[in-house]
């Protein structure tokens, strides 16, 4: 009788145990990505189908923002206990990230193959104090495209090798009639814009921060904005850059209304589609000048990673996705609108079939990536540089003068 009872009530707890807990118990997370630039949104919504095939257990939700969105909607989210378990961030963000605990410490998920296969310079974008608050993902920085046909038609053999010979060339093809105004920038009161400032600091040989306090004010930094406002006032430069992000700079050139521009990996290939752009072709390519006896090539860091936020209740689940969207047979398979961050990637003949002209100035660009200040108060720096640079473009301040304003607002 005791036995039959024992049965009785094992088989009622095996039972209940059954009802509980579904055969195939799915887990959701929610991924915060960006809207333009590097991969796009079909690639990003292919590799995650790619994920949930391989892992039927995890469904992805996707929520795309312009970048501009991006990390405000991160904060705000972390500010409010929870909303998304992978994001997409931006290398200038992992000191206030983790200064403010709004992405968790992997750096004991960085397996041995990760630390030796991906490229050194790749891990400053999700490193600080040495550890490590997600994985690289996007390996990128701005290169100078050129339209060919304008260079050929003005005479000019190769694409400029310094900033000095860039202004002569843009010159010579508006004083030749091809066009009124040569160079398209992205010079919108944004991050856009001290991305172009820092690539034209690495070049002078600047820096921002030194012994924790702003000292862009002088030297390379005031002659990085100083070339800008006289490539402004030149005549020589589309004058709606100062209120141009990205993509209205690749918009431009698509059209044929610019012969160089600065931007990132994603437009060599859709500036050579014909389906969308008048171009496609003519396009080249190379590393961003540099200064004579200062610099052969200049070049910002402009990589991001994906990290899991500290909110998240599925962190397990939220690595593996990252593990998977940062893979390197992930990322050859899609990487025309964002190179590799793994080192083997560029020996493999699939990536670099129909655009070894971007392989070539990626080789030369990416050793040398010139990062923006690494600091908690880094949104106030650059916010303060934003205004410098508009107030100098628009005349309103001398350049000197717009970058003590900018350092005194700083927050440094």
């Amino acid at each position: 009788m005791l036995k039959s009872i024992q049965t009785a009530l094992l088989g009622a707890t095996l039972l209940g145990a059954a009802l509980a807990s579904p055969a195939h118990a799915e887990t959701k997370i929610n991924a915060l990505f960006m809207a333009q630039a590097a991969y796009s949104e079909a690639d990003v919504r292919a590799m995650s189908e790619a994920f949930t095939k391989a892992n039927p257990d995890v469904t992805v939700n996707l929520e795309f923002v312009p970048y501009e969105g991006l990390h405000d909607k991160t904060v705000l989210a972390q500010g409010s206990g929870g909303g998304y378990d992978v994001v997409l961030f931006d290398v200038i963000w992992p000191a206030e990230y983790a200064t403010n605990k709004v992405l968790l410490d992997v750096s004991d998920k960085i397996t041995g193959d990760m630390k030796t296969g991906v490229l050194p310079g790749a891990w400053t974008t999700v490193e600080y104090q040495g550890k490590r608050y997600g994985m690289p993902w996007i390996l990128d920085t701005k290169y100078l495209f050129y339209n060919k046909e304008i260079l050929e038609k003005a005479g000019i053999k190769n694409p400029p090798k310094t900033w000095a010979e860039l202004t002569e060339q843009a010159k010579t093809i508006k004083d030749k009639g091809l066009l009124a105004t040569p160079i398209a920038w992205s010079w919108s009161q944004a991050e856009a814009a001290i991305c172009d400032y820092a690539t034209l600091v690495s070049a002078y040989g600047g820096s921002f921060i030194k012994d924790g306090k702003p000292v862009f004010q002088s030297g390379g930094g005031l002659d990085a904005l100083n070339y800008m406002v006289d490539s402004y006032k030149s005549g020589l430069t589309n004058p709606n850059s100062k209120e141009f992000l990205e993509e209205d700079v690749r918009r431009v050139f698509q059209n044929g209304e610019a012969a160089f521009a600065l931007n990132w990996t994603y437009m060599y290939n859709m500036a050579n589609d014909p389906k969308d752009s008048k171009v496609a072709g003519k396009v080249g390519v190379v590393p961003a000048p540099g200064i004579d006896g200062k610099s052969a090539v200049s070049a910002v860091n402009g990589s991001m990673g994906l990290g899991v936020t500290s909110t998240s209740k599925h962190p397990d689940e939220a690595w593996k996705y990252i593990a998977f969207m940062t893979s390197q047979q992930t990322q050859n398979q899609y990487a025309k609108l964002s190179l590799p961050i793994w080192a083997s990637s560029y020996a493999d003949p699939a990536v670099s079939k129909g655009q070894e002209e971007l392989i070539a100035a990626a080789k030369q660009s990416l050793a040398v990536m010139y990062p923006r200040p690494t600091t908690p108060k880094y949104q106030e720096l650059s916010t303060a540089l934003q205004q410098a640079v508009q107030e100098s473009l628009l005349g309103q301040a001398k350049p000197e003068d717009a970058l003590k304003t900018a350092a005194a607002n700083s927050g440094l």
